[in-house]
């Protein structure tokens, strides 16, 4: 006879996660704010200033999957809770099983909900510019550079995010000097802020004959994409704007025009660089963004108590400087967890944690 104690425990515990999650949410005040740009999407005129349209229609779809998320999962409280009631009465053994597999899916799900209430700053919910550059070490810290950029872009396809690519500087014999690149997608700043700093590689180089251990680091630098809304002002004449021709490949057009753009704040001295497209306008146009992201973190940080509170404190790209420690050595055999084969052409295995979510996968071949 099953008397379905655990289970109703578990589901007890899962309803009052879910419940607190839609309380911080704020459904009713997410449900006012909804109404008011729909009013507003509907006023005449609107898609005159397309910027403001489509900051309007970003927040309504943000709106409208977190209602429906919440929604969602209080629905299914309310099925396994009719469900339970059923087998109990049934003594059914195969709706007992649906209802532990159910149970399980509710359990991640309401997790992840969780984890969204905890993203309540000011730009956790924009799009993330992350930047690498590879420390001192030459080649070595430039393999070390590619690999983390191919564990971002791993991380963010499987979370179901864009990825563009602004700036990327290729190495001298491998791997990548630096890159900027975008990771876009609800929340995706707020998940991916706590990457930012130095990180630390130790393992047998692949690039050493003698199979000696060596230390790379990488820093990684993390910014929300913000549209600028009109508080920070720059005038014409504080701005250097150069141009020069885009490297890598593009054919006979970027060997003809100077299609890449490095704009100079010059009071600030902050520098931003854009040559992904192939227009000098759009180019321009995105390094002016992230220019525009770059100060309005420096008046955040100016008007806050903590200097590090969004763009973290800058260290030397060295030991004792890292956030993360990724240790490769010494060289053993590694069994895929997800095959259950052994890999032994494998120099490295990765396990770790981004942003609340498991990456589980880095195999640099030999």
């Amino acid at each position: 006879m099953f008397d379905f104690y655990g289970e109703k425990q578990k589901l007890n515990e899962l309803a009052t996660s879910v419940k607190a999650s839609t309380e911080a949410i704020g459904v009713d005040k997410l449900a006012t704010e909804l109404a008011e740009l729909k009013e507003k999407q509907n006023e005449e005129g609107f898609w005159n200033d397309l910027q403001t349209a489509r900051t309007v229609n970003v927040r309504i779809s943000a709106i409208e999957k977190k209602l429906a998320t919440t929604s969602e999962l209080n629905a299914r409280v309310d099925s396994i809770t009719e469900l339970m009631l059923l087998a109990e009465e049934m003594q059914d053994e195969d709706t007992r099983l649906e209802i532990i597999d159910e149970l399980n899916k509710l359990e991640k799900d309401s997790e992840a909900l969780f984890l969204e209430t905890l993203l309540n700053g000011k730009y956790d919910g924009n799009n993330a510019i992350l930047t690498l550059h590879a420390g001192a070490g030459g080649t070595e810290a430039q393999d070390w550079a590619e690999m983390l950029y191919r564990m971002y872009r791993r991380y963010a396809e499987r979370e179901g995010y864009n990825v563009t690519v602004i700036d990327l500087q290729d190495g001298d014999e491998a791997g990548i000097k630096s890159v900027t690149f975008m990771i876009s997608g609800e929340n995706a700043y707020g998940f991916l802020k706590a990457e930012k700093g130095v990180h630390r590689l130790v393992r047998i180089s692949p690039f050493d004959a003698n199979k000696r251990r060596h230390t790379s680091f990488a820093s990684l630098e993390v910014m929300p994409e913000i549209i600028d809304d009109g508080e920070i002002k720059i005038a014409p004449e504080e701005l250097k704007i150069d141009t020069c021709r885009s490297s890598g490949a593009g054919g006979q057009h970027v060997n003809k025009t100077e299609s890449a753009v490095r704009i100079t704040h010059i009071p600030t001295g902050i520098v931003t660089w854009c040559q992904s497209e192939r227009s000098q306008i759009q180019n321009r146009e995105t390094a002016m963004k992230m220019l525009i992201s770059k100060l309005t973190e420096l008046k955040e940080r100016e008007q806050m108590e903590e200097a590090q509170s969004i763009k973290g404190e800058i260290k030397k790209i060295e030991w004792g400087s890292q956030i993360r420690s990724y240790v490769f050595c010494p060289y053993t055999l590694v069994k895929d967890h997800r095959t259950g084969y052994e890999n032994t052409n494998v120099t490295a295995v990765m396990d770790g944690d981004i942003g609340g979510f498991i990456y589980d996968y880095l195999i640099k071949s030999n």
